[in-house]
């Protein structure tokens, strides 16, 4: 049986990233080299890597660090609403919003470009929201 472990991005400045990540999610990257790092939670694990370590290990040019134009990274935040309100440092794409299939979300990006959702579900989403 196949078992998803993670996502990796891969990035030209790691601390940024990693930094930006802790203050999202509110977790602390482990750090086993100072190449690599992870953030592991129950549904998988959020792993960044710099591209000086894929460069050394594949070839340059295989990865391209902040070029990301088709995925979404997504976490799963018991209020969205709160979130936004503990976020507004960053620079928002949607502002928390009820989508139509019922989660509550709101969209931002990392300082690579790669998408980010933060999102509710909807039998989680308070009433009085819309």
């Amino acid at each position: 049986m196949t078992t998803f472990a993670s996502v990796r991005i891969v990035t030209d400045d790691l601390d940024r990233l990693v930094a930006f990540y802790e203050h999202v999610t509110g977790l602390t990257a482990t750090r086993p080299v100072p190449v690599f790092a992870e953030f592991r939670t129950t549904a998988g694990t959020l792993a960044i890597s710099s591209s000086a370590l894929t460069d050394k290990l594949y070839g340059a040019d295989v990865v391209r660090p902040a070029d990301n134009h088709s995925a979404f990274l997504e976490f799963q935040v018991p209020d969205v609403d709160a979130e936004f309100d503990r976020l507004q440092d960053l620079d928002f794409l949607q502002k928390p919003t009820t989508m139509p299939w019922g989660n509550r979300s709101l969209v931002l990006r990392d300082p690579d470009g790669n998408l980010v959702n933060l999102f509710t579900p909807p039998n989680s989403v308070p009433t009085d929201r819309t």
